[in-house]
């Protein structure tokens, strides 16, 4: 059951509820005044109520939290001052209305620093409230707790049920429907590259939703005036304080303009792999010539090309060679490597 659809739900039984207590109370109140009246009256203040909770979509329960409890500090401000007898100082003098006046400075009072107080709480980080609380200090929001907002690409690409297997993300996976909708004009285009990276991403999306290790949630509930996907899914990345999960750099580059933090997984690959240095050993299966006719080539497990002096009768076999240099190009890097028995010659 989706999260729209829910609360669609819960807003259809409130309406009904207020309706019928208004039909059934209605008539106790004043024996002229209609069920039908009442349950109108009711319908009309549930209608109220709902069009409050639809201002309020964008505010979470923390900030809600955070804004009670500002609220409360202002209010016991507010009862300080009028404790104080600041009141009688003021208006000592005025004898008519004395009251009136009285009731008039409370409720200014009260709503004043009420608001005030509010207001800073939101503003407010929580890792500052330990200054209110000496003693009680907000657990501090880490980077793995924000929730990933995964594009089509990394959909796609099909290496984040591997990688939370490891342990090393545990957050929960945020799939908007438009990606949704995406991946499913890919799976029915006529071309057929388009159709089977489209296949094989709601294939990856199944999987994701079916594994143990990981939490997705499709949003729904997102209206943006963007036409484009990537900054649609910007724009949705800053509203719900998320990451964005991806393999795509130009995707990258427009969510750091617009300060939107981002996780390629490229860029992990790449600071993952090995580094090798001169001098290092290592076993390697030689799989074809090099540039010269004398070398032989083989790779590492994450691509990177080794080029092996003197090695071109070996080729088809592993074996023992000892890293001489390095190299790197606009390709990528190359890395130069002499046979063991010739290096140790």
């Amino acid at each position: 059951m989706s999260s729209n659809f829910s609360v669609n739900l819960a807003r259809g039984l409130f309406l009904l509820l207020a309706s019928v207590i208004g039909f059934i109370v209605a008539p106790g109140l004043d024996g002229a005044t209609k069920p039908v009246l009442g349950a109108l009256c009711g319908a009309g203040f549930a209608g109220l109520v709902v069009g409050l909770e639809v201002l309020l979509k964008g505010f979470t329960i923390r900030g809600f939290s955070s804004g009670t409890f500002g609220l409360m500090i202002g209010i016991f401000c507010a009862w300080l001052l009028t404790r104080i007898g600041i009141f009688d100082l003021v208006f000592a003098e005025a004898k008519d209305n004395h009251e009136a006046y009285r009731s008039v400075y409370h409720l200014c009072l009260y709503a004043g620093l009420g608001f005030l107080g509010a207001a800073l709480a939101l503003r407010t980080n929580t890792e500052e409230f330990s200054f209110i609380i000496p003693y009680v200090r907000f657990r501090r929001e880490s980077d793995m707790d924000q929730p990933l907002l995964v594009d089509t690409n990394i959909i796609i690409d099909g290496r984040i049920p591997r990688l939370c297997e490891t342990g090393f993300l545990s957050a929960d996976f945020i799939v908007p429907r438009f990606v949704v909708d995406e991946l499913h004009v890919l799976a029915d285009s006529p071309d057929q590259i388009k159709r089977e990276r489209g296949r094989r991403g709601l294939d990856g999306l199944d999987e994701m939703r079916g594994s143990d290790e990981i939490h997705v949630t499709v949003h729904e509930d997102f209206i943006a005036s963007e036409k484009l996907v990537d900054q649609k899914l910007v724009a949705l990345a800053r509203q719900l304080g998320a990451k964005i999960l991806t393999n795509d750099a130009n995707l990258g580059k427009v969510a750091r303009l617009r300060n939107v933090p981002i996780l390629n997984l490229n860029d992990l690959a790449r600071a993952l792999r090995p580094v090798v240095n001169a001098g290092d050993e290592l076993q390697l299966n030689l799989i074809k010539e090099g540039k010269d006719d004398h070398q032989a080539v083989g790779y590492l497990q994450d691509g990177t090309m080794i080029v092996v002096n003197n090695a071109v009768k070996f080729i088809g076999s592993a074996r023992d060679v000892v890293i001489s240099s390095s190299l790197q190009t606009s390709a990528g890097r190359l890395v130069f490597a002499e046979l063991k028995e010739n290096a140790e010659a």
